[in-house]
């Protein structure tokens, strides 16, 4: 990998430094200017390239530039295809509809109605509790310990952590937070806590509108939610009539095997938020799958100019034509989340499971270090290597890994090669500095 010295990147930055806001975050942990991107790979400027185990947080499922997505696109761009269209009818959105629901919800067995919100995870969050509340007419959100479902306000309110809901300068309400599954260790049963909570007219808690949970938590540390306790949940919120809202924005689209991270469980969700990785390509996309009895919205009632990105259609119709189809791609998914699990349990037993263990499920997994410091300086040596890996959890403590689905065999061993090399590094500093 070439080093550029500091005042050579400091030149080369000074562009962001001076025009652009404060807010960037991941640009401060991969400070080069990249230029390309294709399959698994990053291209700085100067020509190094990087394995991304980011994927624009798990927005690229399929790779940089999968080539039957973007002979897809440039296919309809130079027949002078719609771009934008508000929610006008459109061949593009028709033949993602048609997609959809052929290859997706018709061998599910599940009857979903699909609302195009904004463009982004969050607005599919705001969609998905307006419509929970103007169906049941109650105003209580249940949402869970180290959850992550945004940074708009409504959806803020159902994100845990503090730095994000700290910046937005006014109080959060509608929502009580319960702990998710495992918060208080193997031997409490966090849904029975909902049950009697939710069931007692004495408790405080108002009887909710809808309980939102992510199968397994991205953000939040890559805590994985169990079969019986997401049952047990489902199961709770029919009974006191809320509906039941699973965040499958990050874990979703074969993230974590196969298409919503919730069929193991054999869930039927009243309603599911998806972004991210639906439009396959990259480009800003984002749905809202809602049980067709549940249907409510009056027109207009919740909208954005830009819920019609009809070259997001374009490539989310390719992606599901060409992945989704069969079943071998999910298939090819979870050969390559054993091989991740497998590699990742092989770095974690070198060393003190009460310091280093493996955490996640399917492709999003990876190491909790117990310390942020740690994880910060484990990816930060992973990048001078040339891997790009972030962190995850209540205190950045996570490593976690998003390879991108599509990674050939060798490039994810290369990856990991990596970031056990940089785990082996910090670590042996640490324990030498301690010694």
């Amino acid at each position: 990998m070439i080093v550029q010295n500091v005042p050579d990147r400091e030149e080369e930055l000074a562009t962001f430094s001076h025009v652009e806001s404060e807010v960037r975050s991941y640009a401060r942990s991969f400070p080069v200017v990249f230029a390309m991107a294709r399959g698994a790979q990053l291209f700085a400027r100067d020509g190094t390239a990087y394995l991304d185990f980011l994927m624009g947080c798990s927005s690229l499922n399929y790779g940089h530039n999968p080539p039957e997505l973007k002979s897809a696109l440039a296919d309809y761009i130079a027949c002078d295809g719609i771009t934008h269209g508000l929610d006008l009818y459109n061949e593009a959105k028709e033949s993602f509809l048609r997609e959809f629901h052929e290859t997706i919800l018709r061998p599910r067995q599940l009857d979903y109605v699909i609302q195009f919100p904004g463009p982004t995870g969050t607005n599919a969050v705001e969609a998905a509790l307006k419509l929970a509340r103007k169906i049941t007419g109650r105003f209580n959100i249940i949402a869970f310990t180290n959850g992550f479902h945004g940074v708009s306000l409504g959806a803020l309110s159902c994100t845990g952590n503090r730095y994000h809901r700290a910046a937005a300068g006014q109080l959060l309400g509608g929502v009580t937070r319960l702990p998710y599954d495992g918060y208080y260790g193997s031997a409490v049963d966090t849904a029975d806590c909902l049950d009697r909570l939710v069931a007692d007219p004495s408790s405080g808690v108002d009887a909710p509108a809808a309980v939102i949970v992510e199968t397994v938590q991205g953000e939040g540390g890559l805590n994985v939610a169990g079969t019986a306790w997401l049952r047990k949940v489902a199961a709770i919120a029919r009974k006191h009539g809320a509906l039941l809202i699973v965040d499958d924005i990050q874990a979703g689209v074969g993230r974590t095997d196969a298409f919503f991270s919730f069929e193991a469980a054999g869930l039927r969700p009243d309603i599911v938020t998806m972004a991210k990785s639906i439009s396959g390509y990259g480009l800003p996309m984002a749905i809202v799958l809602i049980d067709r009895k549940l249907d409510k919205w009056e027109p207009g009632e919740h909208n954005g100019t830009f819920r019609g990105n009809c070259h997001a259609f374009v490539t989310a119709h390719a992606a599901l034509e060409h992945f989704w189809r069969t079943g071998s791609f999910a298939a090819s998914v979870a050969k390559k989340g054993n091989l991740l699990k497998n590699r990742l349990d092989q770095i974690a037993q070198k060393y003190d499971p009460s310091r280093v263990s493996v955490k996640g499920r399917g492709m999003m997994q990876g190491i909790d270090l117990k310390s942020g410091e740690l994880a910060d300086q484990v990816t930060s040596t992973a990048f001078q290597k040339g891997l790009i890996v972030e962190t995850a959890g209540p205190k950045d403590e996570v490593v976690k890994c998003l390879p991108p689905l599509v990674i050939g065999e060798d490039q994810l061993s290369q990856g990991l090669d990596i970031l056990e090399e940089a785990i082996d590094i910090v670590i042996g500093n640490t324990a030498n500095t301690a010694a």
